[in-house]
């Protein structure tokens, strides 16, 4: 049987190997909107993976469009930047696009030089925290325009197709939406005015490129009040009336409070989206989102959901999946787990894309070149950290040795990925083991490494992955036996009673709570059950999905919950507290533990204690590195570098990333 993801398939005249398109996505590697040597090396590694066809952008139309570490595409001196993209992908064997688009009121005037930001209608945006100016029916004519004319320099540049941004709130769903879109010309109140903006483009783009026009639109805003899904089936129509070639199916704004690509989102949750567009057009249909396996793609094209996916940050993680899918190697992929620690973080920050799956991701115009030397190198520990360094040294042609004093690998990747929705990390865990069998790296499981097995390996370097320990609290009560720690709790070595109290308001005690608070509700497969048969009404439903007999409360010394955890996904995990009832007390501190439960007292220290009744406590406050190494490598006088929780706790990225270096870097 013929496989589904590696048929050919056609985007208006455009022939294509496979049906795995790589959308595109903002990466802040351009320099002033130049395309840079990074860039290119970036989509070289994706377009020599395997992919089929590659978007790159967004891309800028004028001065307001977009910021500096765009792709610019509005004046004709970034067409030999853009033509060298172009060659740079079609070198690797890909199909290439670029997408075009305005962000209207997502903008912001400190990325414009302090240019006030556009829109349709002066609709302050919560994403930026500022109020755009109302755009002229002079100003929405040139930005038509504007768009043609970049059309026809991304087609002059040598591209193969255009996409134009029609979704995610930006500006052409800014017309569309009744929130955004206040006018009482042409161009705003009914529908067919507020679809006119964008159809307007697409037929400008169209007749000026003459190339095969992907047009990206939501499936659903995800906004209360907003577009919705019918209306959006509707432009879907009016769309392929205007002579669009295929439509690539988004989800949300980013202002909508719905989690669109963290960990907790089911893999291709949002195709339903997809196909019910593509029940209504004869254009092909591309579903995105959470698309991280070619499985999850293979099931939704071969069941008629899509006719292509859009596998945007798993080719960050894995730039070879295309390869390895065709060939049945689909053992060594490294799957994203969704984190958005690297891709969407980063961003926030005004840095350039990374990955915590894949270190090399961001870098690959770095060269690596072999040690001048094979080493005899021993890593000691097989969590996230000591995997990545001895993948790493092991490619630069160096004798490794892994040691783990546990039955398994994946160290604390396995607590991470303990939590409902969090799962994938637990995948990760087993990609990085899978690697490891392939690289031949000798793996020592059940092994402590001590003075003796260092004598007897000889290593002339060793990495030092021992991670970390969670701390015990200097706490009256803490050796209660009701007492358990966090990491007990999510590696199921302990239980917990109806009464629970979370002390540590981080990522492990937000976890923790959420694990405890989901145990008690009703499980997905009887949720479905229920709700094909009708059994209950949705509301019921819902309330018996989220209602948790538990009583659970995080206490925290701090102001704030979740502080170690990424913007991306701090405000998802904060939604969910609050989902399922879980209470919390900041700014208090646990002055000591009993048996009826926590004694607290206000964080300045009021002088008045609190009882907070449990029958279990959770202890979440930290974690305590774990290196009783270092010091009998030195008296053996071997070089050690000291990785991840280790050296310092911090999150799973840097111990990734930490050890990568660390196996580059031995000579």
């Amino acid at each position: 049987m013929s496989d589904p993801l590696f048929s050919p398939w056609e985007l208006g005249p455009l022939q294509l190997k496979n049906r795995i398109l790589m959308p595109a996505m903002h990466l802040n590697m351009a320099d002033d909107y130049q395309v840079t040597d990074k860039l290119c090396a970036f989509y070289a590694a994706r377009a020599q993976g395997g992919a089929g066809l590659i978007g790159v952008g967004y891309a800028s139309v004028d001065l307001l469009a977009a910021h500096i570490g765009h792709i610019g595409a509005h004046d004709d001196r970034f067409i030999p930047g853009l033509a060298r993209l172009a060659a740079t992908i079609h070198a690797g064997g890909a199909k290439a696009f670029v997408q075009l688009n305005h962000a209207g009121r997502y903008n912001h005037s400190m990325l414009t030089g302090g240019l006030q930001p556009v829109a349709p209608s002066a609709v302050p945006s919560r994403l930026t925290g500022e109020t755009p100016r109302e755009l002229t029916e002079e100003e929405i004519i040139e930005m038509i325009a504007a768009f043609a004319a970049a059309a026809q320099r991304v087609a002059t540049a040598g591209f193969d197709a255009v996409e134009v941004l029609a979704g995610t709130g930006y500006i052409i769903s800014e017309f569309l939406s009744p929130l955004t879109n206040k006018r009482e010309d042409q161009w705003g109140g009914s529908l067919e005015n507020r679809m006119r903006f964008g159809l307007e483009v697409i037929k400008a783009v169209k007749q000026t490129s003459e190339r095969p026009l992907l047009v990206r639109i939501n499936g659903n805003d995800f906004m209360p009040g907003g577009i919705g899904r019918e209306t959006l089936q509707q432009f879907a129509c009016e769309l392929e009336k205007a002579g669009v070639d295929g439509l690539s199916i988004n989800v949300g704004w980013h202002e909508a409070q719905m989690p669109q690509i963290v960990t907790k989102v089911p893999r291709g949750a949002f195709a339903y989206l997809a196909r019910n567009i593509k029940d209504q057009v004869q254009i092909p249909v591309v579903a995105g989102h959470r698309i991280n396996d070619p499985e999850t793609a293979r099931e939704l094209i071969g069941q008629g959901w899509c006719d292509a996916v859009a596998m945007g940050r798993a080719l960050i993680a894995d730039p070879e999946l295309p390869n390895k899918a065709a060939v049945g190697n689909e053992r060594q992929l490294v799957h994203c787990v969704a984190c958005g620690q690297g891709c969407f973080d980063a961003l926030f920050k005004f840095q350039q894309v990374e990955c915590l799956c894949n270190p090399h991701a961001g870098h690959e115009d770095e060269e690596i070149s072999p040690a001048s030397t094979s080493q005899r190198v021993l890593v000691v520990g097989g969590g996230a950290g000591g995997m990545s360094a001895a993948l790493s040294a092991a490619q630069q042609g160096h004798q490794v040795t892994l040691c783990e004093k546990s039955a398994r690998l994946g160290g604390q990747l396995d607590l991470a990925g303990a939590p409902p929705g969090r799962e994938e990390f637990g995948v990760l865990a087993q990609d990085l083991a899978h690697q490891i069998a392939a690289a031949a790296i000798e793996t020592r499981l059940e092994t402590t490494v001590n003075t003796e097995l260092l004598k007897q390996i000889r290593p002339d370097h060793v990495i030092l992955a021992t991670g970390g320990k969670p701390l015990a609290p200097a706490i009256p009560g803490s050796d209660l036996p009701h007492v358990v720690q966090a990491w007990d709790l999510l590696q199921q070595k302990a239980t917990a009673g109806k009464r629970v109290v979370v002390i540590g308001g981080g990522a492990v005690g937000i976890e923790s709570a959420l694990l405890l608070a989901e145990e008690a509700t009703l499980p997905a497969e009887t949720l479905k059950f229920l709700l094909v048969h009708r059994a209950e009404d949705p509301e019921e439903l819902y309330r018996l999905a989220t209602q948790s007999n538990r009583e659970v409360c995080i206490v925290e010394m701090i102001d704030k919950l979740g502080r170690n955890f990424g913007k991306t996904t701090r405000w998802t995990m904060l939604q969910d507290l609050e989902r399922y009832g879980i209470k919390s007390r900041t700014k208090v501190k646990v002055t000591r533990i009993t048996t009826e439960g926590v004694m607290l007292e206000s964080a300045k220290g009021a002088g008045n204690e609190e009882l907070l009744p449990a029958d279990t406590v959770i202890l979440a406050i930290g974690t305590r590195a774990e290196n009783p190494l270092q010091s009998i490598c030195e008296e053996l006088n071997i070089p050690c570098t000291t990785i991840g929780d280790a050296h310092k706790p911090a999150m799973v990225f840097d111990a990734v990333h930490q050890g990568h270096k660390a196996g580059q870097e031995i000579a």
